[in-house]
């Protein structure tokens, strides 16, 4: 084939691959350009015995193999430097300093570049090999590359210049992987699921009532319709404590004394039972409420009862006529009572969104005054989670239901709100954490779960999920290490939070039990 039928044939091939594959790059259009030059002067120049070989860039091949050899394809094959382009009206000039991507072509291997990329084509025809033909011709392979194998394919001319001295990368706390001066501790596991489940067959679904206590004994106490059960702990046994009579009455609030050898029972007559749980038998019935008692918070020896009525009783279990204080403050029922530690407030809330402080009163300032001392109507919704600060105890938490949703922190010294948080779910239940100082939320709707919150900056510290209706009680293990969710789903759930310094339970363990037999011991001679 001669020179003019080849690039002929060559033109009719890049026209069909342009009617394939859309318009021709520029510098293939140019090489052709000048490719077809150089070929009318080579065949005007044989007369005179020039060369083709002159204007041919590699011998005998003038396919795409030749063009993709050239250092800088934008410079079209065969133009002298400094030639203009057609139409440009400018001279090109050649980039300084070498391609960009790959400046140091001395240290570049392009040969086993070369191997490595065209590797995969011959991969194909490796797959119809036997195994034994294929092992040999990977040790051949690995013979025939030697020290090739673990060499750059690219290849910079010189390293990154150092940084100047003293400069401060402000990228390096996202990237790093050290511990900062800040965080010498880490976080904390939190499980997220519920160590263990319980079944709480006909527990009343009712957003006012305060149907679980865990006392400092490790007794949960827990009220299911009629009955109140006891669940140990320590080894698990479920005992059934009592049961009502009537079958139109329920049990509608509990709580343990601190000592944790009583357990005050509210009844919907309007009558509260107090019972020696060690005995299993009953000392005594309160009575005096109009309405069912929701609500019950024991301070020494005076147990305070809040009823449907909006009048909150307290009594002095000591006596025979044991009424010491009647206190009406709200509208509606009154569905959390909580005394502060120490005995200085009383904190009660209603369905009728009030939230009452009341100061103590009395001989020894055991029980309260008659009248609040502050009167906080902040909440758009009943308050019924109340929670005082361990370590500070002029600080409140206060959670409002559905139409508030929100977590509100009251300095009872000075009267005045701290903070709110908007939890965006109805708040049932507030328990405080001394070991890490967090604050425990307990929500019904919309979300149903429980939120562990870092006080008090209030950030999220975990939440965790698991009932499927709301979570109506909470109650804290007397070692601060398990939290109780009671849910409207029939089921308690316990979960492992905190965890404690074992020579901090030591040391707590010793003193809580000669406190409690000493205690113990004056109460039952003195309860009539």
């Amino acid at each position: 084939m001669s020179h003019a039928q080849y690039f002929n044939e060559l033109n009719n091939l890049v026209k069909m691959d342009d009617s394939m594959k859309g318009p021709m790059p520029r510098w293939q259009r140019k090489y052709l350009e000048s490719a077809n030059s150089s070929m009318n002067v080579s065949l005007n120049s044989t007369t005179s015995n020039k060369s083709l070989s002159a204007k041919t860039p590699n011998k005998g091949n003038g396919s795409a193999e030749a063009m993709a050899s050239k250092k800088t394809p934008s410079k079209s094959p065969g133009q002298r430097k400094g030639a203009s382009t057609p139409g440009s009206g400018k001279k090109q000039r050649t980039p300084v300093g070498g391609d960009r991507f790959i400046p140091n072509r001395s240290a570049t291997h392009f040969d086993f570049g070369h191997f490595k990329l065209n590797q995969a084509e011959g991969e194909e025809d490796l797959e119809l090999l036997s195994p034994s033909v294929r092992e040999k011709q990977r040790i051949m392979s690995e013979n025939l590359m030697g020290n090739e194998a673990g060499t750059r394919i690219l290849a910079f001319r010189n390293k990154a210049p150092a940084a100047p001295e003293g400069h401060q990368n402000s990228m390096k706390v996202v990237y790093t992987q050290s511990k900062t001066p800040g965080s010498v501790k880490s976080t904390r596991y939190i499980p997220q699921t519920a160590e263990k489940i319980l079944d709480a067959p006909d527990i009343i679904d009712d957003y006012y009532l305060n149907l679980v206590d865990w006392s400092s004994t490790n007794l949960l106490a827990v009220a299911l319709g009629m009955s109140v059960y006891l669940w140990d702990a320590e080894s698990g046994n479920i005992n059934h404590l009592m049961e009502l009579n009537s079958q139109a009455e329920y049990i509608s609030s509990l709580s343990w004394i601190q000592e944790g050898c009583y357990l005050a029972v509210g009844i919907s007559n309007g009558s509260t039972q107090l019972w020696d749980v060690p005995q299993e038998k009953l000392l005594r019935t309160l009575t005096g409420h109009s309405g069912r008692v929701g609500s019950l918070a024991w301070n020494s020896y005076i147990l305070t009862s809040g009823s449907r009525s909006g009048h909150i009783h307290q009594h002095d279990v000591r006596q025979a006529e044991s009424l010491v204080a009647d206190l009406n403050g709200h509208s509606q029922e009154v569905c959390g009572i909580k005394w502060s530690p120490g005995g200085r407030y009383l904190a009660s809330g209603g369905n009728d969104n009030i939230l009452n402080i009341w100061p103590a009163a009395g001989g020894g300032q055991i029980h309260s005054a008659t009248e609040p001392v502050h009167t906080f109507s902040a909440h758009q919704a009943a308050v019924k989670a109340l929670a005082w600060c361990p370590w500070q105890p002029q600080i409140l938490a206060s959670g409002g239901g559905t139409a508030d949703r929100c977590i509100k922190f009251w300095n009872c010294n000075l009267g005045t709100m701290l903070n709110s948080v908007d939890t965006r779910s109805q708040v049932c239940s507030l328990l405080w954490s001394t070991t890490y100082k967090e604050l425990v939320s307990g929500h019904g709707f919309a979300n149903n779960q429980i939120v562990i919150w870092k006080y008090p900056g209030m950030q999220k510290v975990a939440e965790l999920t698991g009932h499927s209706a709301r979570v109506l009680h909470l109650a804290l293990s007397p070692d601060g290490t398990t939290v109780l969710s009671a849910g409207a789903d029939e089921t308690l759930r316990t979960w492992k939070c905190f965890q404690q310094d074992p020579a901090a339970v030591k040391k707590a363990a010793s003193s809580t039990s000669s406190s409690t037999s000493s205690v113990s011991n004056i109460l039952k001679r003195s309860i009539r």
